[in-house]
């Protein structure tokens, strides 16, 4: 990866969309969106929607709604990547040094993720967009049966 302060460059189309993927979590507040370019160079460039409209470029339709079509395949690339991008290194680094007999008792008692993700996320005291919102409503947004 390569930045210059406004473009993000890859060799690899899906750490592009993973890339992209992230900042527009992470800048959702903002309103900041990005979207990826194919390259000059045969590479994939992620930018802010202001940089591809100054360069009078549209992105390309090529992001997920979200990673829940996610295979084993798609796991092992992203692991076995030389340079990951931070989120999935702290993502799967926190799996990876999780005690085994923990994550075989996760799986074999079916141990819902999701509501223990929430659990914590509402005793944070903070909304969808981390924003304080006190633990009350906190608990109300994120402890809400689906």
């Amino acid at each position: 990866m390569k930045n210059d302060n406004y473009l993000d460059l890859f060799d690899n189309k899906q750490k592009a969309i993973d890339h992209c993927m992230w900042l527009n979590f992470k800048y959702r507040i903002s309103g900041i969106r990005f979207g990826v370019l194919h390259g000059s160079e045969n590479n994939w460039v992620v930018c802010e929607e202001a940089t591809a409209q100054e360069m009078e470029m549209e992105f390309l339709d090529i992001l997920p709604k979200d990673y829940s079509e996610m295979t084993y395949d798609d796991i092992r690339h992203i692991k076995m990547q030389y340079d990951p991008l931070r989120h999935w290194e702290d993502l799967t680094g926190t799996f990876s040094v999780m005690d085994g007999e923990l994550l075989r008792f996760l799986l074999h008692a079916k141990i819902p993720l999701e509501k223990l993700i929430r659990h914590e996320l509402a005793g944070r005291g903070y909304d969808e967009n981390h924003r304080w919102c006190g633990f009350d409503r906190a608990s109300e947004i994120w402890l809400k049966e689906n």
